[in-house]
């Protein structure tokens, strides 16, 4: 068999220093070793081919990949399905939501259960140890909550450290100090960033029952608060020992004294990280009162960052408008400089970033929109749009819910409910129903629950356009989602229907629908009964007559005697064919026939 010749490039050096890569020529893959020190940004240059040119192969970069990238992979496979109801809620058919209050309840319910479960699993360990995963899934097993170390040792610090039970480790600390054992420097400053975080309590576990106590409410650090003793008693402190306690006292509302404290550290010939002053940059504004003082604080600590050489990092910046916050117009007029140096920086924004500016904008009533060509802002501000009728700027926030998780900062149930009623509401004002009805099938019942407002400004919406035809098929959901026993939303269909005369096949899916609302009306055994008034008999009445249903529009008529209602308005030239001298003489008391 005839081969090809095939041509290798050798480098003569040892074949410890050589990197074995794979390159491919027309037809053939050859092996070449290849210096990996030369060629260290992972640019390999090929041996000489046949027609003399040397081949250059850039090898890409080593991708990082999440746990759930395959998920994730699949789930970009697949889109919502507008008609089933919330994921969380398919593995039990029962706890389908109906209404904006079940959605609440249900899912609240599921929580609560997650949480007790957690709790009796984690509070009683020595009953769950049995492992059914295979392969072993650590999440689902308890977790190791209780101390296990009970010497008095650096790692029984450690270990009630890391567990985060704070009374636990500063009784540790004590009692090391009393049997004249050291302790690192490291090690009390891990201890210093626990207290600094939590203060003297220990924090709550997030599976444990709620508990509002005194102790829990009260998180400003007193005059003996561990930290400054335990930082006192330190033989030896460094950057990151007052830097714990700044923070520390930056958190629990010590601002005095976390400035006082950097004053002590400047004495000491030390000098502060960028954590130091991101803390002090957020305390700027409770130590000063007046705007101006308030911004030279804070441009005075900048200039300290720049004359230690501490590079000013995200949450710098966040910290500095966090603060022009609370500048009232001077953060307006310094709140886009702040921008520009970030982008000076090449330093991205992040969403809290659009928090603190459209809070520095929002209530100035001034719109950013245009000056931020980015993909992330805080929905639940912008969902203002919606309030002023602007309904391209609506578009342009609810685009942004489908870039990324943006669908996050809709907030709980309650929040997403109000944002997808302010955007159905303007959608039914300024869109025609075609339009209206897609944005209804795409958003019910999988993403919002409408109550009886938002169904009644999509009647309003079937009047507008002339679309009466389709109420029979809302009233399907008005049931399906609870609202049946509005009587302002019922009586207001009614009215719709009976108003004026459609097309034979229309008219009788009115009647038909009339009928269902009447059989609502004589139900006794609901939780709110519906109770007649003299327009919802009228309009019903009216609508069974335009049908053509004359016995059954004879039998609403009774219903008026019995509930003791006057119609409010002449049926007009309709004639009863009846001899029943009972329906006569109601039509008679009424005045009906003319």
């Amino acid at each position: 068999m005839f081969l090809p010749s095939m041509f290798f490039t050798l480098h003569a050096m040892q074949s410890t220093q050589h990197r074995w890569v794979f390159q491919t020529l027309p037809g053939w893959d050859s092996l070449l070793p290849v210096d990996s020190g030369q060629y260290s940004n992972s640019k390999v240059i090929s041996s000489i081919l046949f027609s003399g040119s040397a081949e250059e192969i850039v090898i890409p970069r080593k991708k990082t990949w999440y746990g759930i990238a395959v998920l994730q992979a699949l789930a970009s496979t697949v889109n919502r399905d507008p008609t089933a109801s919330h994921y969380v809620f398919q593995d039990d058919s029962y706890l389908t939501p109906r209404t904006s209050a079940e959605f609440k309840l249900y899912s609240l319910a599921q929580e609560s259960g997650r949480t007790a479960a957690k709790y009796f699993i984690n509070t009683y360990p020595k009953y769950f140890q049995k492992d059914f995963a295979n392969p072993h899934i650590p999440c689902l097993m308890p977790e190791t909550l209780e101390l296990q170390v009970n010497e008095v040792s650096e790692a029984a610090l450690i270990e009630r450290i890391q567990l985060r039970k704070v009374k636990a480790a500063v009784d540790m600390y004590d009692q090391l100090l009393q049997a004249g054992t050291p302790v690192s420097l490291d090690l009390t400053n891990d201890l210093l960033d626990l207290i600094s975080l939590y203060g003297d309590c220990d924090p709550a576990r997030g599976d444990a029952p709620e508990q509002r106590t005194e102790e829990m409410v009260s998180l400003t650090l007193t005059s003996n608060n561990n930290a400054e003793r335990i930082f006192n008693m330190m033989p030896e402190r460094n950057r990151r020992s007052y830097g714990a306690l700044i923070r520390g006292m930056v958190k629990h509302g010590a601002y005095s004294k976390a400035f006082n404290t950097y004053t002590d550290l400047l004495n000491n010939r030390l000098t502060g990280d960028v954590h130091i002053f991101n803390a002090l940059i957020s305390a700027a504004p409770e130590v000063r009162e007046k705007y101006v003082e308030k911004w030279d604080l804070i441009v005075d600590l900048l200039k300290q960052m720049a004359e230690q050489k501490v590079k000013p990092t995200l949450l710098t910046f966040n910290a500095v408008l966090k603060a022009l916050r609370r500048c009232g117009s001077l953060g307006r007029t310094q709140a886009f400089p702040v921008i520009n140096e970030m982008k000076a920086l090449g330093i991205a924004p992040s969403l809290a970033t659009y928090d603190h500016v459209l809070g520095i904008f929002y209530k100035a009533g001034k719109l950013i929109f245009n000056s931020f060509p980015y993909c992330k802002f805080d929905l639940l501000r912008c969902r203002s749009h919606l309030w002023w009728g602007d309904i391209e700027q609506a578009y342009r926030v609810h685009s942004l819910l489908g870039v990324g998780e943006n669908w996050k900062l809709l907030g709980d149930s309650y929040y997403q409910s109000i944002y997808y009623g302010r955007f159905f509401n303007l959608l039914c004002m300024m869109e025609h129903i075609d339009v209206v009805l897609k944005w209804y099938k795409e958003l019910i019942p999988s993403l919002y629950y409408p109550n009886s407002q938002g169904m009644r400004d999509l009647l309003q919406a079937l009047d507008t356009d002339n679309r009466l035809d389709l109420i029979p098929q809302i009233w399907k959901d008005i049931k399906r989602m609870g609202h049946d026993n509005k009587t302002e939303l019922v009586e207001e269909m009614l009215s719709l229907m009976a108003r004026e005369n459609q097309i034979p096949e229309v008219q009788q899916s009115f009647a038909d629908c009339a009928l269902d609302v009447k059989a609502l009306y004589t139900q006794t055994d609901r939780r709110v009964p519906l109770s007649w008034s003299a327009g919802s008999l009228s309009s019903i009445t009216s609508i069974l007559l335009a049908a053509e249903r004359t016995q059954q529009a004879w039998e609403m008529l009774k219903l008026f005697k019995l509930a003791n209602r006057v119609p409010s308005y002449c049926f007009g030239d309709t004639r009863f064919s009846s001899d029943s001298s009972d329906m006569n003489l109601c039509c008679s008391s009424f005045s009906i026939l003319r």
